[in-house]
């Protein structure tokens, strides 16, 4: 059973519902459904090699939890988790009488100050990572290792293709030879007859060093960044990486608001925030959401970048002060939720 269609064949399934956009009320023309659920897995797996915490399609819009794994999450105060048991009726496909025993009452508590807060912040850093990409694009045409290759001439440092255009000379007929006790520097020597390897490899990541005759001088001294190099390797892959599997309608609204920054990771922070205090306040997870106007708002980038950021960090410092004076448990009880779970998955199997 490692498929959806295994899992719904097996008749394993005690809870479904759909969650995300769609349960918040945020949903728009664009927006994707998901569902998430909850199985047992059936006995001879649970006891075996076999077991398996999670079963999803490929986009992870579709994910179900087995009943241990859920449990578990439940106790960590898991946002994501603790929304699935107050989904509005409307969003709930199917819930086996024997899921009802799971009250979230059992697990609300002091955790979620820091659970959700920190999820908050997570979707912070994403649209600031966005806010990076689209103020600091990466050219398609990507560097070569001579882009960071640099001689000494005179008192002052000269880029290699600079230094090779004023003197009238060409890489393929340059030999480096390793300096020791300098890092990443090279003595250049120039011959259009020794053989020598040049500075690089085509699509080489170093520099190739060459086999020198003693009497040979070197005509410059080299310093090849290769730190600076490697780093830029990464930020290309990465930049392009995005670029290949960004959401494409996603990313023009963002552009087109102007705002340079991923107005719904900013969105579901400020989702996340208020959620948390509700929770201090009143003791319930509300999915549903009332604040719907002014999320929709921050997601049509109608708000500042450092604005937004300001606010967050101003209702976080106000968390403290909401749980310290909250009702809620300090933690959830480990001893009742494994209870819990054994009891369920007897019935379960029983039946």
């Amino acid at each position: 059973m490692k498929t959806i269609a295994e899992l719904k064949a097996s008749k394993s399934i005690i809870f479904e519902c759909v969650s995300g956009s769609r349960a918040y009320g945020l949903a728009t023309a664009n927006s994707d459904t998901d569902i998430r659920g909850v199985f047992i897995s059936p006995k001879e797996k649970f006891y075996s090699l076999d077991y398996i915490g999670q079963i999803n399609n490929e986009t992870n819009d579709i994910v179900y939890y087995e009943l241990r794994k859920f449990i578990e999450l439940l106790s960590k105060n898991n946002p994501n988790i603790l929304e699935l048991l107050n989904v509005p009726e409307d969003c709930v496909h199917f819930k086996d009488p024997i899921f009802e025993q799971i009250k979230i009452d059992y697990f609300l508590s002091k955790l979620c100050k820091n659970t959700f807060a920190n999820y908050a912040y997570t979707q912070i850093r994403k649209a600031r990572g966005l806010n990076k990409k689209i103020v600091n694009p990466v050219e398609k045409n990507r560097k070569s290792v001579l882009d960071f290759c640099y001689v000494r001439d005179g008192k002052q440092s000269m880029r290699l293709s600079k230094y090779l255009e004023v003197k009238k000379l060409k890489a393929e007929y340059c030999g480096l030879v390793k300096i020791p006790h300098m890092k990443d520097c090279y003595n250049l020597f120039y011959s259009e007859s020794n053989g020598y390897q040049g500075i690089a490899r085509k699509n080489a990541n170093e520099v190739c060093v060459s086999s020198v005759p003693k009497e040979e001088q070197p005509i410059v001294l080299l310093y090849f960044n290769l730190d600076g190099y490697s780093s830029y390797c990464k930020k290309y892959k990465e930049y392009w990486t995005w670029v290949e599997k960004r959401n494409k309608e996603r990313y023009a609204n963002n552009v087109s608001h102007g705002k340079n920054y991923d107005s719904k990771n900013m969105m579901h922070t400020f989702r996340l925030l208020h959620m948390a205090k509700e929770i201090a306040e009143e003791g319930f997870v509300n999915v549903r959401r009332k604040d719907r106007e002014h999320l929709l708002r921050i997601k049509n980038g109608d708000f500042e970048y450092k604005d937004l950021v300001r606010e967050a960090e101003k209702i976080k410092e106000e968390l403290e002060v909401f749980y310290d004076q909250s009702d809620l448990i300090e933690k959830p009880d480990l001893d009742k939720a494994n209870e819990l779970l054994a009891s369920i998955r007897e019935e379960f199997y029983k039946n």
